[in-house]
């Protein structure tokens, strides 16, 4: 699951929850901030941010503006 919260710090980053594992991840680069998650999420966490950069940074920008996000289609 991945989520964006309004009100909440820089850099622009979204938390990704797998099971019992969750990590802070920078939406430009991939980079895991905080937390961790194994092998197998950080694989589809990261082809999912690739697929939808665009997308995610517009979210960002409506979070951050306290307004609600496009919701974003997950891998299929």
């Amino acid at each position: 699951m991945i989520r964006l919260y309004h009100g909440d710090h820089n850099p622009p980053h979204f938390h990704a929850t797998y099971g019992e594992f969750e990590a802070i991840i920078e939406i430009k680069s991939g980079k895991i901030i905080e937390g961790k998650l194994p092998p197998k999420a950080i694989k589809l966490v990261e082809e999912w941010r690739k697929k939808n950069l665009s997308e995610l940074s517009s979210a960002w920008a409506a979070v951050a503006a306290m307004k609600s996000p496009k919701r974003i289609k997950g891998l299929e």
